[in-house]
Formats: structure tokens, sequence, C-alpha cells
């Protein structure tokens, strides 16, 4: 008998890295997430942001990033600053930093989706291949014909189920950057 749940759950981590990708794409609201992969110099040794400071977003437009040590506070806001995929302007007061957030500009917003788009078609590849690995397996497996047949088909079924789920969270987040 074949069985599909190891490949149901490598397609339910691509789904989730997925939407772990759609969360750090920027949307023209001020988000802590937007800066979950800015590393900061301290204490000697590259960190992630978040094990240096404690970021929160205040209205829509600005984050506020609170340090633990405030000795950091010009680290922080150089790595910030540093980072151009970003493309933000921190200041700080000695005590905080203050990110705002600028509006995205309608090419900008085209841009991010033509970027998220590339990240769509990167996780279909990956429940495709997903699929052809359940496909592999079920050609050298020594099975009757009814039932590989049946296995095909509830691989492909899980395939489009999965690539639909893609689908549907890239709808929600275009329509989220694209409004204004």
């Amino acid at each position: 008998m074949f069985d599909s749940s190891e490949y149901k759950t490598k397609m339910n981590a691509v789904i989730e890295r997925f939407k772990d990708e759609m969360k750090k794409v920027r949307t023209g609201r001020a988000h802590p997430d937007m800066l979950t992969n800015v590393k900061v110099e301290a204490y000697g040794q590259w960190m992630p942001l978040n094990q240096v400071a404690n970021v929160t977003a205040q209205g829509g437009t600005m984050l506020l990033i609170t340090p633990f040590d405030p000795s950091n506070i010009a680290n922080i806001t150089a790595s910030i600053r540093n980072d151009q995929s970003l493309g933000l302007n921190p200041s700080d007061d000695g005590h905080v930093v203050r990110v705002p957030i600028p509006p995205l500009t309608e090419e900008r917003r085209k841009e991010i989706v033509k970027t998220t788009s590339q990240k769509v078609e990167e996780s279909k590849v990956q429940i495709r291949n997903i699929r052809e690995d359940a496909r592999k397996e079920l050609k050298t497996a020594d099975l009757p014909e009814d039932v590989r047949k049946r296995g095909e088909k509830e691989v492909d079924d899980l395939t489009k189920s999965f690539t639909d789920q893609i689908d549907k969270e890239f709808k929600e987040k275009e329509a989220e950057i694209m409004k204004i």
C-alpha cells in the first residue's frame, strides 16, 4: 500500500516556508517582521535584531526599536540603514530607534508583486519536485496497477491542493500590497 503522508508533510513544510516569506514582504504598513533578516553587530558577533532589541509597530507608519542594551543603538541604526533591500532611514534619540516607513509608490508596489510572484513560482516548483519524488517511489514500488494509479491520483490531488493554497495566499498578499 502507498502512504502519501510523508509527501503531504513535505508539501506542508513548503507552504509554511512560503507563508513565512509572505510575512516578510513589505506592504506599506509597519510590521516588526519587516526587520526579521537584519543582523546587528553586538558584543563582537553578528546577531539577529530581535535578540538585541524589541521591535514594535507604532501606528501603520513607524517601527519603534528599543534595544536591551543602549550601547547597541548605533549598530542597530547602521545595520538597518545598510540593508539596501529595506530602503529605510532610521533615526535614534539615544534611547530608542525610530524607523519611519515611507508610503510605497505604484511602481514600487508592482515591483514587490513581481518579486513576490517569483517566490510563488519557487514554492510551486518545490511542490512539483515532491510530486515527482512520490511518482518515482510509486514506479519503483512493487504495487498492483490499480494501487499505483490510485496513488498517482492521490499525489496529483495533493499537488493541486497545495498549489491552489499557494495561489490563494499570493492573491491575498497581492491585494494587500496593491491597496493604498
